[in-house]
């Protein structure tokens, strides 16, 4: 029996998470729990894209496994950064994926009354969803799944991803699951993300078994488009791929808007190499679509 520890941020989501990568590795591996906080789990009264957007849930693990407190750390795909800043890592593998969509708790879509109060910490979510009907507001919300379902009642409607809440045992809280022509989804959203060392050659052989490809292969798309943005891109941004054959084709659609939902800018494109699909997406938007000239005059703004 192989021991092993597996870093992982403190959450109901995390240890769920973090205990389905022990299932799936089976009864001949003992895994120990090396909990860790993280920058975004310290600062919840801030929202995240003041805080530093994408990287905040992940720095801090990905320490641990790098100074030798553990020897993998199991993540929310979602909040990877575009690009690895921890050199010494790598993404062993991506297990099957849940569904990547986004739910409303609270009410419908189409039952929200107007001007209601939406509640979300996304700029995604809400620049789609301001897209879509103009007459909604909006107030930020964070933290863990049960304080935001506990919140709940006092809005219209918050925003949550269907993923979380079905594997914490509270899919009935859900009044509909938003469909990607509504609302895209965060790259990577319902997948998780399992880091190792990049020398570790036996483990990366190990994780190997629980890979699911269609899921990464989706993944790896999402992501290739979210690089190609690069990591100084703060406007709205969604992604969602699906392989539309065994290890061939995969679909990718993907959007960038202006925070108020004003613009919203898609594009959807086919192609073998994830990767390289996603960095074409990427590219036809930014130049096809005029996602540059946004990019560049959100810049402006910040300056």
């Amino acid at each position: 029996m192989r021991r092993l520890r597996a870093a992982t941020r403190g959450s109901a989501l995390a240890r769920w998470q973090t205990d389905r990568v022990i299932e799936l590795l089976g009864p001949d591996v003992e895994v120990e729990v090396v909990v860790v906080q993280t920058e975004g789990d310290r600062r919840t009264d801030v929202p995240i894209s003041e805080v530093g957007g994408r990287g905040i849930f992940v720095k801090e693990v990905q320490g641990a496994v790098l100074d030798g407190r553990a020897d993998f750390a199991v993540h929310s795909a979602k909040d990877l950064p575009s690009s690895y800043g921890a050199e010494g890592l790598v993404l062993a593998a991506v297990p099957e994926r849940a569904d990547a969509r986004d739910a409303l708790v609270g009410s419908t879509f189409h039952d929200l009354p107007t001007g209601a109060l939406v509640a979300t910490g996304s700029v995604r979510r809400r620049a789609q969803l301001a897209a879509a009907r103009p007459d909604l507001t909006f107030t930020d919300l964070r933290g863990n799944i049960g304080t935001r379902l506990d919140k709940a009642g006092q809005f219209g409607a918050i925003v949550m991803a269907a993923a979380a809440l079905v594997r914490l045992g509270r899919e009935e809280a859900i009044a509909e699951v938003l469909e990607p022509d509504l609302m895209l989804p965060q790259v990577a959203q319902g997948a998780l993300a399992i880091e190792c060392r990049t020398d570790d050659a036996e483990l990366r052989e190990l994780f190997g078994w629980i890979e699911h490809a269609p899921s990464r292969r989706a993944v790896d798309a999402e992501r290739g488009f979210l690089a190609e943005l690069g990591g100084g891109c703060d406007l709205p941004v969604g992604a969602y791929a699906v392989e539309l054959a065994p290890g061939g084709a995969v679909r990718l659609e993907a959007l960038v808007a202006t925070g108020d939902g004003h613009v919203v800018l898609r594009h959807h494109d086919v192609g073998d190499d994830p990767s390289r699909l996603g960095r074409a997406v990427a590219l036809q938007l930014l130049d096809g679509h005029g996602a540059r000239a946004l990019l560049d005059a959100d810049a402006d703004t910040v300056r």
